[in-house]
């Protein structure tokens, strides 16, 4: 009999669905099938690959309330955070449609002859989702990997496999070829793991913890199979004493807590200056208490639940009863709440301030100087994100500089945007996504030399 899988509802603990398990049976058919959909995807003429991709964004476009609604039920999102995950969805295969005819090589100059660069599709990719962000993330190795050419086997996390599965019923109704696009929800390890160890894919694109990031690095290795990895985050959120101090603190909350805080770019180390450290925390306060926490279908709810019990009770494992802290409030009875917190009166290696907790907690921490603001921010394994909050420009270029990660804000919180480029530092992952070169991490480099001697 067929494994199945409950898709609970975390703000009621309801079962939304019951999903099939794919087997590694059922993989291995999988790859076989779209490896004969590349081949004929790759054949086909640029202008019409774009002109399917672009029709796919265009479906999803009309069904961004579905997927959305979709969203909220099986992650618990919040409805407005779904409705923008649903759109980027929609954006990233229009945005990577338009790289299709632009995949260019190179004419090198060479003696005795002409050299040309080829960038040819790798063929059968697998895209392994985290369950933080089910739709975005799924395209953001999704549609690059279809216009680069290449076949896509999607395996979303266990939690949240509904979109993901929706998605795929809109790539066929927009006229992708058939079998190009799949969809194996499953367990990690079985599902999962026969993706990563099949040798008809060529490469793996992983979205999730360091601790998974790494077995899959070394199973890919052994086939020196690609991969790219988007792992951990302990984000530090660096407000100096010459910054807009209201601006900062106001913006310090959703920094955290967007998504209930399960985000690799959380910015949970709040790094102040010591002198202004009191009247920082005087500020963040209230902006805290007022964060609405509640059923995430409503439009005034800024924050929902957890994705899990299993979730619910790692987050409560950081948080003593007794710790000092900033705290808003969260529902009671079912549902996988946490109120947002703000850790006071930490060591700098305490587990709550150096380790993700990947939920509405944050550590708040003093400096001194700049010098010591960098030494606390680089005080970690991960390196994805950050914010630096100052007026000086020259101070904000030094510390981008010296931060290392690989996404950074001035004066805001923004770390991803389609159009540019994203990944991180140390142990937060390896390889770049999204931004203009996506499309060339889905091909290999050929390079033709011909010759002109007689």
């Amino acid at each position: 009999m067929t494994a199945q899988h409950h898709v609970l509802n975390p703000a009621t603990e309801e079962v939304v669905r019951t999903v099939p398990a794919t087997t590694a049976a059922e993989v291995d058919a999988a790859v076989a099938r779209a490896a004969a959909a590349q081949r004929q995807w790759a054949a086909a003429a640029p202008a019409d690959r774009a002109r399917l991709l672009r029709r796919f964004a265009a479906v999803v476009d009309d069904h961004v309330e579905e997927l959305a609604r979709l969203e909220v039920l099986e992650a618990g999102h919040t409805i407005g955070n779904a409705r923008w995950e649903a759109g980027n969805a929609r954006d990233l295969f229009d945005y990577a449609a338009g790289g299709v005819e632009r995949l260019n090589g190179r004419q090198i100059p060479v003696p005795g002859g002409l050299d040309i660069t080829v960038l040819e599709p790798l063929g059968v990719v697998g895209v392994i989702a985290p369950w933080n962000f089910p739709m975005p993330i799924a395209a953001w190795g999704t549609a690059p990997a279809l216009a680069a050419g290449n076949a896509v086997l999607l395996k979303p996390a266990e939690t949240t496999p509904l979109t993901a599965l929706r998605l795929a019923e809109l790539a066929l109704e927009a006229g992708l070829p058939e079998h190009l696009f799949q969809v194996l929800p499953g367990a990690g390890d079985v599902a999962g793991n026969a993706l990563v160890e099949h040798p008809g894919v060529a490469k793996i694109v992983f979205t999730g913890s360091t601790w998974v990031g790494k077995q899959i690095m070394a199973k890919c290795a052994d086939r020196v199979k690609r991969v790219t990895l988007e792992l951990g985050g302990k984000s530090p959120n660096i407000v100096f004493a010459d910054s807009d101090l209201d601006a900062a603190a106001a913006a310090t909350p959703m920094s955290f807590l967007d998504n209930s805080g399960q985000d690799c770019c959380a910015r949970t180390r709040i790094l102040v200056q010591r002198s202004v450290y009191d009247r920082f925390l005087d500020l963040l306060a209230p902006a805290i208490e007022s964060v609405v926490v509640g059923d995430p279908s409503d439009e005034k709810t800024q924050m929902g639940p957890l994705i899990s019990r299993t979730q619910l009770d790692r987050v409560r494992s950081y948080v003593p009863d007794d710790a000092k802290a900033i705290r808003g409030t969260a529902p009671e009875g079912p549902g996988f709440w946490f109120q947002p917190t703000v850790l006071t009166d930490l060591a700098p290696d305490a587990p709550a301030a150096c380790e993700e907790v990947f939920g509405p907690v944050a550590a708040v921490l003093p400096f001194e100087d700049e010098e010591d603001a960098v030494r606390l921010a680089n005080a970690t394994d991960y390196g994805l994100s950050g914010s630096i909050w100052t007026r000086d420009v020259g101070r904000a270029l030094r510390v981008s500089r010296a931060v290392q990660a690989g996404n950074l804000s001035v004066n805001s919180h923004s770390s991803v945007r389609y159009w540019t480029p994203f990944g991180g530092y140390k142990q937060s992952g390896l390889g770049r996504e999204l931004g203009p070169d996506a499309l060339t991490a889905f091909t290999e480099t050929k390079n033709v030399f011909i010759s002109t001697e007689a």
